[in-house]
């Protein structure tokens, strides 16, 4: 908590200047427990130097995320920043169709009809049971493989003008990838709909029921209670852990390399294998992710705290 009320003051919260300034005072504890951080990174690298006699050479992580053209006169992405581009593209497309899907999830698992509870509950026990390789390959040979292919992505952005081309191809990628591209977003996305179906539901739950009562004695329908009265509070309780199980999905994102799909951590083990710098590779991989991830933290918290304030 003394970490969060420094980063707050660093991003400008008034509200925690004061209480940041009398609670971050260094203690023997924190010195110990950074000392044995320092020492635990050091022990690390000293195994990795000597156990695994290992030469450290960076120098081939900067060729990967720019590379100079001579033709445009300046630096342009290279395979590292196009797999964080993508993966960062399959993250938010995700991201967006499992909230719709796992908000109707939620709302159908805390319906009074059987239908719907029954539909919410089956999705969300099947997903939720299954490993998330296996339904990867599964739902990518079984289903994405057989359908995709027949909606004609590629030859309907292929034949677009090239302003609209150019727009769609920033928003889902190339169109000779767009097909992969799809069925990563699609696989995700479901996976991650059951988990946020369930989160929903405890939200909705939790909200007393005197309050939906009150909303019948007041002439509101159904749809009216749940958008005016339900789903505003409950999205307030739902905001933590919606956003551990967004960044979440944004680090699952790196499961459909299995399938091939050229994102960050796809790239980056042709990268390791191609250049024999796994350590090097890996490292820069990580830190990339964790920035985004980081990043995304920070926005969640901010944005709860504004919720709640």
């Amino acid at each position: 908590q003394r970490w969060w009320d420094f980063l707050n003051v660093a991003l400008g919260a008034p509200d925690k200047m004061d209480s940041a300034k009398n609670q971050l005072k260094w203690g023997p504890m924190d010195v110990v427990v950074i000392a044995l951080l320092v020492s635990f990174c050091i022990y690390v690298f000293h195994r990795v130097d000597s156990v695994f006699i290992y030469k450290w050479d960076w120098s081939v992580i900067p060729g990967y995320l720019f590379r100079w053209d001579e033709e445009a006169n300046k630096f342009l992405p290279n395979l590292l920043i196009k797999g964080l581009i993508t993966t960062l593209r399959i993250s938010f497309w995700a991201l967006v169709l499992s909230s719709i899907v796992g908000v109707l999830l939620g709302i159908a698992r805390t319906s009074e009809r059987l239908l719907p509870r029954m539909i919410g509950w089956l999705y969300v026990e099947f997903i939720r049971n299954i490993p998330p390789v296996p339904f990867l390959f599964l739902f990518y040979f079984f289903i994405s493989s057989q359908v995709i292919p027949h909606l004609g992505l590629r030859e309907n952005v292929d034949a677009l003008a090239p302003q609209s081309k150019f727009f769609v191809e920033t928003l889902f990628g190339p169109s000779n990838l767009i097909e992969n591209f799809l069925s990563g977003v699609l696989s995700l996305a479901l996976m991650s709909a059951a988990y946020i179906a369930e989160i929903v539901r405890a939200g909705i739950q939790s909200i007393p029921k005197g309050q939906i009562e009150a909303g019948r004695t007041i002439g509101l329908s159904s749809g009216q209670i749940m958008r005016y009265v339900i789903l505003p509070q409950a999205i307030q309780k739902v905001i933590p852990p919606l956003a551990g199980q967004f960044i979440t999905l944004i680090k699952d994102s790196s499961l459909v390399a299995l399938i091939s799909i050229q994102e960050l951590s796809f790239l980056a083990m042709e990268i390791a294998i191609s250049e024999q710098r796994f350590f090097e590779v890996w490292i820069s991989v990580g830190l990339m992710y964790f920035s985004v991830c980081f990043t995304c933290a920070l926005v969640f918290r901010r944005i709860e705290t504004r919720w709640n304030q």
